[in-house]
């Protein structure tokens, strides 16, 4: 478990112009990475548009990713949905070879009870051959796992070994970490309270804007990591505000925008989602060419 400390990158899928997966791209941001110190990579996120990806797709980045990576970094392999009976399936089915672990979505839409989604884990966990790592992101599934669920989840199925916590709630996020076992990864899911998470007891972050930042927001974590609370401060006032540009018209888009500021890729995203307004292009690349 202790890979997963630190920082983590749900990392995005570059697309050409012509909407096909940039995979020259990818492999360059893979590197920048690597080379930039973070910690580990997600792969097949949200961040990296999965639902808009076709199975060839899938195993062309998956595949992308793994030979760049070349073992130097722990991958995380995205896997949700809320249908829990195909879910187990594709957990029996998935290749995973060259992942450490599994990033697993509550379920979206159907909205279910805390009871339903203790039981869609203990389906996962009954079958998984990897690690998995709980996702709870509210804003997008439109139901909270709760951190007693959390509580319980950890206790009983060692196979789970953290959550990425999305709440966007400081004070859920620390209940949290008083109720789980010591050694489960309380992961932020939230690059703008990553600093405060993990100076509560957390154990890091999966992060969008630290693949536009990786060198200065994996120092930030490990900073706060050592309890280092003034130079880390430095760090996440300095990368703020571009937390809040990426975000202001949606993910991935503005994390695309802001890494076609630097060179690093094209800002093309997949319908239903667009490319952000020029307005915030402007603003994005102006951030970056004074940071």
């Amino acid at each position: 478990m202790n890979k997963f400390i630190g920082t983590g990158v749900a990392i995005i899928t570059p697309f050409k112009e012509d909407f096909n997966v940039d995979v020259e791209g990818l492999k360059n941001l893979v590197k920048v990475q690597i080379e930039n110190g973070i910690e580990y990579i997600v792969v097949l996120g949200t961040t990296g548009e999965s639902s808009t990806l076709s199975g060839a797709e899938k195993e062309l980045v998956k595949t992308t990713i793994i030979e760049a990576n070349n073992g130097k970094l722990p991958l995380v392999l995205g896997i949700g949905g809320n249908n829990t009976a195909a879910l187990v399936e594709e957990f029996k089915n998935t290749n995973l070879a060259g992942f450490d672990a599994i990033l697993s979505v509550s379920p979206y839409y159907n909205k279910p009870t805390q009871e339903g989604i203790y039981q869609h884990y203990k389906a996962l966990a009954a079958v998984s051959s990897k690690p998995i790592i709980l996702y709870n992101v509210p804003g997008r599934t439109a139901s909270n796992i709760l951190p007693e669920t959390v509580k319980r989840l950890a206790t009983d199925f060692p196979i789970i070994i953290g959550v990425k916590e999305a709440a966007g709630d400081i004070v859920q996020a620390m209940k949290l970490i008083s109720l789980v076992p010591k050694d489960f990864l309380v992961i932020s899911g939230d690059d703008m309270v990553t600093l405060p998470i993990v100076l509560a007891g957390g154990h890091g972050v999966i992060s969008v804007i630290g693949q536009g930042f990786p060198k200065e927001f994996s120092e930030m974590v490990r900073l706060g990591l050592q309890g280092k609370v003034k130079e880390a401060y430095k760090l996440h006032y300095k990368i703020a505000p571009s937390i809040d540009l990426i975000f202001a018209e949606g993910n991935p888009g503005g994390i695309k925008s802001l890494l076609n500021a630097k060179n690093a890729c094209g800002p093309v995203v997949r319908l239903p989602l667009v490319k952000v307004s020029e307005k915030l292009k402007q603003e994005i690349k102006s951030f970056v060419d004074q940071f």
